[in-house]
């Protein structure tokens, strides 16, 4: 349930019982999960290279999905001229993803390995989609790329790499899908090439490539995505799975006061006001009072859950619902953040930023207004002043106050927000301090925030 908004819960169909139930089910996989530590993976990529599949092929080989499901996918997708989307739809479950072929919203599923329990995120590649994208990517612990070794990257592959990395992706596995398709099939050169192609991609942007696993796969076939195959006799190195339990858990930032940015909002009757969204910071318990900003609501925490079974609390990283009491679901909204009433989270009157200009047609100058993407609020934010221009290798001043911002360049910049909006001090909350800037059908720059001039509210 989490990460879908209201109208797509309209499309689904489903009735408010039926919410009800996922959201206060008592099941006994809590203390199950508990004992294992928790990551969220975010699977990343050119539309149509095979995320929604990858991600269908795993929880079909790790047994969290009946094979007879697969069956009944693919039986559909044929009827509706979708061959091979069967494992896509494990994922893409909205009526209009199936008949596009497109996956549009963040889906959110949830596998075990013998070392981790993971919360999969499988993000839209489609150009349309990529502030979805963003949320979802924002939410991670650890990417999974996935590129054609039939086409290699391409412009979102580029893209994605890029923002995974400016969104505080650290950990990063790369999956050469499709190598069923390459000629000669499972060819070693072709995917050693590709693999070439995205060294010189990650490298770019400052990836460590000697952490990074390259995995060649046939997510369609299931060649080497939970078993070795095979076809792919000349790899020695890990399948997928494998490849995922060899991630590092993530520091969890425990000790830093509570952050939770607010995903959806759903009213349940019988139960009340329910905001979804993961924990970035802190801890939340049942009986806690939080705050929700820039909303500048006060409610208590009734009850917590994740993955429709209840905790007795929530840590970074949980992706939850949690029932507040004293709060109306008009009250808050998608963008809000949750935190202690004793340390509200910070709504900014302006904040300095170092962005990087990553492809403007023309130039940014000061009145720029273009929407930032930040954990998961979405607000136009105007340039107020170029502050100063950085060389985009050492970090070193250029020029002071530049006239204009061009692709390629870095910089100080000042920025306003059009409306209230929530925003922390990277170095302060480094999961609200980092942002996307979108402008025209594409992400323009990105960068983090380095002050805050607080908003009295």
């Amino acid at each position: 349930m989490i990460g879908k908004s209201v109208k797509y819960q309209e499309q689904y169909g489903e009735s408010e019982q039926l919410l009800k139930v996922k959201i206060l089910n008592n099941g006994n996989g809590g203390k199950k999960m508990a004992e294992k530590p928790h990551m969220n993976l975010v699977f990343i990529g050119h539309v149509d290279h095979g995320k929604s599949t990858t991600v269908g092929r795993l929880l079909l080989d790790t047994g969290h999905i009946e094979p007879y499901l697969i069956e009944k996918y693919r039986k559909m997708a044929e009827e509706k001229g979708k061959a091979t989307f069967e494992f896509a739809w494990v994922m893409d479950s909205l009526k209009e993803e199936r008949e596009r072929g497109l996956t549009i919203d963040v889906s959110h599923k949830k596998f075990n390995t013998d070392k981790y329990y993971f919360t999969v995120i499988d993000a839209p590649g489609h150009r349309d989609f990529v502030k979805n994208m963003i949320t979802g990517t924002s939410q991670a612990d650890a990417a999974v790329i996935v590129v054609s070794a039939a086409e290699g990257p391409q412009e979102q592959t580029k893209e994605h790499i890029f923002l995974a990395r400016t969104l505080g992706v650290n950990q990063v596995v790369v999956a050469v899908n499709k190598m069923d398709a390459t000629k000669p099939p499972y060819d070693q050169k072709r995917f050693n090439e590709v693999k070439d192609q995205v060294t010189n991609l990650l490298k770019l942007v400052g990836y460590k490539i000697e952490k990074i696993q390259f995995v060649p796969i046939s997510a369609y076939q299931g060649d080497n995505v939970v078993k070795p195959s095979p076809n792919l006799s000349w790899y020695k190195g890990p399948t997928l799975v494998e490849a995922l339990n060899a991630l590092e858990e993530p520091p969890k930032a425990i000790n830093l006061p509570l952050r939770i940015p607010i995903q959806d909002v759903y009213s349940i009757t019988g139960i009340g006001t329910v905001p979804v969204g993961r924990v970035e910071t802190g801890v939340l318990k049942p009986d806690m009072k939080v705050i929700f900003m820039p909303s500048n609501k006060v409610g208590e925490v009734k009850s917590i859950e994740m993955h429709h079974e209840p905790l007795p609390q929530a840590v970074p990283g949980d992706n939850i619902g949690f029932n507040v009491r004293g709060i109306a679901k008009t009250d808050i909204k998608r963008g809000d953040v949750a935190g202690p009433v004793d340390n509200p989270p910070t709504v900014a009157k302006t904040f300095t930023a170092q962005i990087m200009v990553l492809n403007h047609p023309s130039v940014i100058t000061v009145g720029y207004t273009p929407v930032f993407h930040c954990h998961t609020a979405q607000v136009a934010c105007r340039f107020v002043e170029l502050i100063k221009k950085l060389d985009p290798r050492t970090g070193a001043v250029k020029e002071e106050n530049p006239q204009f911002l061009k692709t390629g360049d870095a910089a100080i910049v000042k920025i306003e927000p059009t409306k209230p909006m929530v925003i922390e001090r990277a170095k302060d909350f480094p999961p609200l301090g980092r942002f996307a800037i979108r402008d025209m059908g594409q992400t323009v720059a990105a960068g983090v925030c380095i002050d805050v001039e607080k908003k009295e509210m």
